[in-house]
């Protein structure tokens, strides 16, 4: 409880783990159907739309696209709802045990599962496995490709080119590797998606998008809630919003990425918990219970146990569901999540609090 009580308290960011965001209402929509008006402008640009969107690596028929939707960048229940039973995004590694033709979950939450190696000071108890699986929901390829160094859900992946050589060969079980000017020609394409011109034109050296003014009193008091000393804007600055301006949670550097919403330790998804337990240096072992530890998995602290990317808040009415597990299917279950950690923190959020933070969030 004393580390649950500590994340919490370093981890005042509202809204940490939420989706990706939504071009204010004045901002004229750059993509149609994900495509930036300057695609056909390069060819290699053009051959990574290609390389994006045909399978070309002899594997099990996914591409790019059957995941990251060319519409969101990411995918949800309903675009999985929508797919015939023989569409590439039912495949056995994504089954509910990653063995059969069980698809509940991929369906329920469009989580996928994500295999990732153990530290080396990590391992499960009762067990000998290095590696462990999580589901996970799907970051999008909207405005992060171009704007954001750090990638998935725990920061995992150290460039663009890397990650779609992952993807190839993990989730699409590629027979033949991208090579890597395929992989460099994927990711010049990614960098041309974006939510929105003004997010286009900052990407280019314009000024960064200003916050959405609001019209509704409602709006307007959620608006300085998102102030850079608001409650949810001190966590949630820069032009994606998801970058730190007032704390520093689990020591990680001014302007991090990560932080904690407690989603881990909420856990309401229901998620199945694991225990892990951590070598420190000095050689004695710190247990750590969670269904997902999230950075921990990548630098082996335990003071980073639970803690993910703070992704954009751009398009976020859009990118439904939310957070690493996406246990929250809509807004308002975002801010279930958030009065729960509030409470906990003794921070206090009334009804008409929650009903503003909610209203102005579908405006980003």
């Amino acid at each position: 409880m004393k580390r649950f009580h500590r994340t919490l308290l370093t981890a005042l960011c509202l809204l940490a783990a939420a989706g990706c965001g939504e071009p204010a209402a004045d901002e004229a929509p750059l993509v149609e159907d994900g495509l930036s008006t300057d695609v056909e402008q390069d060819s290699s640009v053009s051959e990574g739309s290609y390389l994006f969107q045909k399978e070309v690596f002899a594997g099990n028929g996914r591409t790019c696209v059957t995941c990251h939707t060319l519409r969101t960048g990411t995918l949800s229940p309903a675009d999985i709802a929508s797919r015939r039973s023989s569409d590439p995004i039912f495949k056995m590694l994504d089954s509910d045990d990653g063995r059969s033709t069980n698809y509940t979950k991929l369906k329920a939450h469009a989580t996928v599962n994500v295999t990732i190696p153990l530290p080396p000071n990590v391992r499960l108890a009762n067990s000998t496995a290095r590696s462990i699986t999580l589901r996970r929901g799907i970051p999008s390829t909207l405005d992060t490709p171009a704007l954001d160094p750090v990638l998935m859900w725990d920061g995992r992946e150290p460039t663009l080119q890397h990650q779609a050589l992952s993807a190839a060969l993990g989730h699409a079980e590629a027979r033949r590797a991208p090579t890597a000017d395929q992989q460099d020609k994927i990711a010049l394409f990614e960098k041309t998606l974006f939510s929105s011109a003004a997010l286009q034109s900052y990407s280019r050296g314009g000024p960064p998008p200003p916050l959405p003014a609001g019209t509704t009193a409602s709006e307007q008091r959620g608006r300085a809630f998102f102030a850079p000393t608001g409650l949810c804007g001190s966590c949630h600055g820069g032009p994606l919003l998801n970058t730190m301006t007032e704390f520093n949670p689990q020591g990680l550097p001014a302007g991090s990425r990560f932080s904690s919403a407690a989603v881990s330790e909420g856990n309401l998804g229901g998620n199945p918990v694991f225990q892990f337990l951590v070598k420190l240096p000095d050689g004695t072992e710190v247990p750590v219970a969670s269904p997902d530890p999230g950075l921990m998995l990548v630098t082996g602290d335990p003071a980073h146990a639970n803690v993910f990317k703070m992704v954009s808040l751009r398009n976020l009415k859009n990118t439904a569901p939310y957070f690493h597990d996406n246990s929250a299917k809509t807004l308002d279950a975002v801010m279930v999540q958030y009065k729960l950690l509030f409470d906990f923190m003794g921070i206090p959020l009334s009804t008409q609090d929650i009903a503003d933070i909610t209203a102005y969030m579908k405006l980003l």
